[in-house]
């Protein structure tokens, strides 16, 4: 188990390396980093806190801590993808719009072209 949280403080404090890497180089956004950024500071608490993920699994009803640690693991990536989702939907709307306003524009233009 020592191992594992090890690797996971490891793994988080990585993953907020890279991050705030990506921030400063313009390579993310900022506030696409935050949600990253969480679930980045959750993992790492919960790899610091043994005693907290003990009560975790027996609260959940699981045998051992690292099943508990492992399943708020992919729950927490879960609502980080999700929200990405939801961002990347109003992008393509958003997009979509464009295009369509971009349309008229141009059919404007053509048809005062032909005036």
């Amino acid at each position: 188990m020592d191992r594992l949280l090890n690797v996971m403080t490891i793994l988080s404090l990585g993953l907020i390396a890279t991050v705030l890497f990506s921030v400063r180089r313009s390579h993310i956004r900022v506030e696409y980093s935050v949600s990253w950024l969480g679930a980045a500071f959750i993992l790492l608490l919960l790899s610091l806190s043994p005693r907290g993920l003990n009560w975790i699994a027996s609260e959940l009803g699981l045998a051992e801590p690292s099943l508990a640690l492992l399943m708020l693991v992919l729950c927490v990536f879960l609502v980080v993808i999700y929200r990405l989702s939801v961002v990347i939907s109003d992008l393509k709307d958003a997009n979509i719009a464009m295009a369509q306003r971009l349309a008229i524009l141009e059919f404007q233009i053509q048809s005062l072209n032909e005036k």
